[in-house]
């Protein structure tokens, strides 16, 4: 009886020892956020890849391009950077254009005191796999991100991490250069536990992860054989990096299988092993088609109900518009983009998509994007002004203030936090 109870004793121990470890082991991230929730929060995406040469980054050129080669279709209002640099492009009135970088920490402290100022709250810093690559992790890159969580620490800005797959490889790479970078990202750059004020995005309790490009079918990997199943139930279960919310970004049509996304049921598969689905609407509508938001609308009623039967969350897409002109020229001569191609009409199509969904019962939205002039989606400040060139042509932003956008976006979030009525009706600055 003296052995069977000092057996018990020790299995106890035993016991307890262990789940002392176990609960040690969960301190990685930390409990405490700011953000507890998606729900109620309008969210935008964070390219941060702007760089010039004399940033301090090694940059050898400007990620805008030359005059004669440039991937930038909108330019910035840079009136209140700290510091930016010369370009090749001359202004309407013969000075020269400047641009920012992200390198710089007062570039990103800037954008998120905007995000502040007028109320977004927060963003998903992009992290793209070829950062995600060991050669890479400790890049410009990831100075980048350092420096949003700490602005989103200073400004009380919502942040979460949101991998991109773009540059990943049909052949010698997979998944677990995603597992290891989130490793790197927690360790090193401690960004689930900032080290002031408690800012990571969280949902159901958890850290949420978004991992984008999942059933495109112009990807040159196949979502059978990159390890996403390993992927989601490390960023779930794994009892040290793991105990995550995770997001997958997905195609438009993805109930469907068809249009814009693979014909493959297995991407069901993956999206119920997620929390969250982000359908991607860049270019799927226009306020040029008829009725198009009719389509928005039956589309995200008919996204809700699925995602409900099948226990995943919904958060719908929008954007202010869209143009790739510039870039198409060299990567699509024979399919040149014209510019402005899906036009903002002095954001009421941006407002006509967020009062669409929330009218259908979104309760949280996703911005493409905050700083993307590439593609035309940007909400962070821009000019009406911006250069003029015989190689290339920019979008203004038709007469609106270049705060334009952003104050848009932080209307939509009073909204969403139930300060104010949804009107369908553009809203009107200053009004009563």
């Amino acid at each position: 009886m003296i052995f069977l109870a000092t057996l018990k004793k020790y299995f106890f121990c035993g016991l307890l020892c262990f789940g002392m470890l176990a609960a040690g082991a969960q301190t990685k991230h930390s409990s405490q956020t700011d953000y507890p929730s998606y729900k109620g929060l309008i969210m935008a995406g964070y390219q941060g890849w702007f760089r010039a040469e004399g940033d301090g980054s090694g940059a050898k050129n400007y990620s805008y391009g030359s005059e004669k080669r440039t991937g930038v279709d909108m330019w910035p209002d840079v009136s209140e950077y700290e510091k930016t640099y010369e370009t090749p492009f001359k202004l309407p009135n013969g000075q020269p254009a400047r641009f920012f970088s992200s390198y710089d920490k007062s570039t990103v402290d800037l954008h998120f005191k905007w995000m502040r100022d007028y109320g977004v709250d927060g963003v998903f810093m992009q992290r793209f796999f070829s950062n995600a690559r060991p050669e890479n992790r400790d890049n410009a890159a990831a100075t980048i991100l350092k420096n949003a969580f700490d602005a989103a620490s200073t400004y009380d800005r919502a942040i979460a991490v949101m991998y991109d797959l773009s540059g990943l490889k049909a052949k010698g790479e997979d998944c677990s250069t995603i597992i290891e970078d989130w490793k790197y990202l927690v360790d090193e750059l401690n960004v689930t536990n900032q080290a002031g004020k408690k800012t990571y995005l969280h949902h159901n309790g958890k850290p949420v992860v978004a991992i984008w490009g999942v059933g495109f079918p112009d990807r040159p990997y196949n979502i059978r054989n990159i390890g996403l199943e390993r992927l989601i139930d490390f960023l779930k279960n794994d009892p040290v990096y793991g105990g995550c919310t995770v997001m997958l970004g997905v195609p438009t049509a993805f109930r469907q299988l068809n249009a814009d996304c693979v014909n493959d049921p297995y991407l069901h598969e993956l999206i119920k092993m997620a929390d969250i689905v982000l359908p991607w609407t860049v270019q799927r509508y226009s306020p040029l088609l008829h009725n198009d938001m009719d389509r928005l609308r039956d589309n995200t009623l008919d996204d809700l109900k699925w995602c409900k039967e099948n226990g995943v969350a919904y958060v719908p897409c929008v954007y202010p518009g869209f143009s790739w002109h510039n870039l198409s020229r060299y990567e699509f001569p024979d399919d040149i983009k014209p510019v402005g191609s899906i036009p903002r009409m002095g954001g009421k199509f941006y407002w006509q998509q967020i009062a669409t969904v929330l009218r259908s019962g979104a309760s949280m939205l996703y911005v493409a994007m905050f700083d993307e002039v590439n593609e035309g989606t940007a909400i962070f400040k821009t000019t009406d002004t911006p250069p003029v060139s015989e190689q290339a042509s920019f979008v203004g932003i038709e007469g609106v203030p270049s705060d334009h956008y952003l104050w848009l976006t932080g209307e939509a979030a009073k909204v969403l936090r139930r300060e104010k009525p949804l009107s369908v009706k553009l809203p009107e600055r200053n009004a009563n």
